[in-house]
């Protein structure tokens, strides 16, 4: 792998806006990590933790453990690249960049395909929570969600930070509220956790399975990266804004998992479809599930808020460079967004939630990020020490574990993920070998 950025590259930095107009440089640092948080503390936390102890009981603590660590090496490691390239479009740059144009393609192909795939997924998520009706009201809940988020992305990234601060204050003051009410209603107790050995209960495998799968909860602190060229000073800001926001959300989901489970222990959660309903139902304050549903969808609410800010700026980048359509490279000349990018997404995204049951997909989209995130700490290696902010074995562990959590994914969900990268690979090389190449001067 080179040690240097690709020759032609402009220098760390100072990339200039490429054609179709910049973006406007409008957040800070607190707008940057509520935009963090927003990702972050979104459907996972009020979902993932009945899978998770599925596959390891009360050893989804130490998945939350292993998930967390991983996630701050790829945090830190994302921190300093884009740091060092303040332009959207997250680890599709930086892989260019450092490592070449197919590992660039590559990521930010997982991030497009999967990340599409997340959005309906919190679309869907946030319609169960708020519409306990029929199976065709939640898909109309979904489609609209969709729909006028992606109208106030549309109207700029100011307002979209602004939302994202209100449903981050709200969801965090109903999962507060859900703790307070565990810890009062009388019935939670150690008991419940099975004594030390239900830590090993699930193995080896099915801790890591656990922590691939709480992973998934963590892995929207690449909504700061990706909106580099949005973000004012961003060598100080991301480095800054990506670790507080991670750490922020590691500590609210140690405090929610260890409520969850000393409420309801491992296997009443293991076979809940809402663990934290089931939880405070399980403690003696089931008057409090009218509060988990609003925070479950709120939370979902800004989860999709943040997606679709984030993959319409890899769009973005990707259409600049003709690994996408030329078309979705347009900025808007008024609102200074990717209009046409995100336009495209939510045509995508609501076909999807119209259409699909995924509850499966988050599998598929998991092996796509992590692939997308073992490129970017193969890029952060990479760096020469002037750009360096942390020590290189924080990339290797960061590689390691990515790919070490892609094998413990279910079958189906890693053989959709390589046919999904097989066919963005074999269509771009099939576009580049098709396209006519530019004629030598004559005479």
């Amino acid at each position: 792998m080179p040690s240097e950025p690709r020759s032609g590259s402009r220098a760390p930095g100072t990339a200039a806006p490429a054609p179709g107009g910049a973006l406007a440089r409008r957040l800070g640092t607190g707008d940057a990590v509520v935009i963090g948080l927003g990702s972050m503390i979104g459907a996972g936390v009020f979902s993932a933790f009945g899978p998770a102890a599925r596959a390891a009981g009360t050893g989804l603590l130490i998945g939350l453990v292993i998930a967390a660590v991983i996630a701050y090496c790829n945090a830190v490691a994302s921190a300093q690249l884009a740091a060092a390239y303040p332009t959207s479009g997250g680890t599709y740059i930086y892989g260019r960049e450092r490592l070449g144009d197919w590992w660039g393609f590559a990521a930010g192909w997982g991030f497009v395909v999967g990340k599409t795939a997340s959005c309906a997924a919190m679309a869907l998520t946030f319609a169960s929570y708020a519409v306990p009706g029929p199976w065709w009201a939640q898909r109309a809940v979904a489609v609209a969600a969709v729909l006028g988020l992606t109208a106030l992305n549309y109207h700029g990234v100011t307002k979209t930070a602004l939302l994202t601060r209100l449903l981050v204050t709200t969801s965090l003051i109903a999962l507060a509220v859900v703790v307070a009410g565990i810890a009062a209603g009388g019935h939670a107790g150690t008991a419940r956790l099975g004594g030390w050995s239900s830590l090993g209960s699930g193995g080896a495998y099915g801790i890591l399975q656990a922590a691939g799968l709480l992973f998934f909860a963590f892995a929207g602190y690449a909504r700061i990266a990706t909106m580099g060229e949005e973000v004012r000073d961003p060598r100080r800001t991301i480095p800054r804004a990506i670790p507080i926001a991670l750490l922020i959300t590691v500590a609210v989901y140690l405090v929610v998992g260890v409520a969850a489970l000393l409420a309801a222990g491992p296997d009443r959660l293991a076979s809940a479809t809402a663990p934290l309903t089931t939880a405070v139902d399980a403690a003696g304050a089931g008057g409090l599930a009218p509060v988990v549903r609003a925070g479950g969808a709120l939370a979902a609410l800004g989860a999709l808020l943040a997606l679709i800010a984030g993959v319409g700026r890899t769009g973005l980048a990707m259409a600049r460079r003709r690994d996408l359509p030329g078309r979705l490279a347009a900025v808007h000349p008024r609102h200074r967004v990717p209009h046409r990018a995100e336009i495209a997404l939510a045509v995508a995204v609501s076909a999807l939630a119209a259409t699909v049951d995924l509850r499966g997909v988050i599998g598929f989209s998991s092996f796509g990020v992590l692939i997308y995130y073992a490129i970017a700490n193969a890029s952060a290696f990479t760096q020469p020490p002037s750009d360096r902010r942390w020590p290189r074995p924080l990339n290797l562990l960061g590689a390691a574990g990515c790919l070490t959590l892609v094998t413990t994914l279910p079958w189906p969900s890693v053989a959709a993920g390589l046919i999904m990268f097989a066919i963005g690979l074999a269509g771009r090389w099939l576009v580049r070998h098709h396209r006519t190449p530019p004629q030598p001067p004559t005479g």
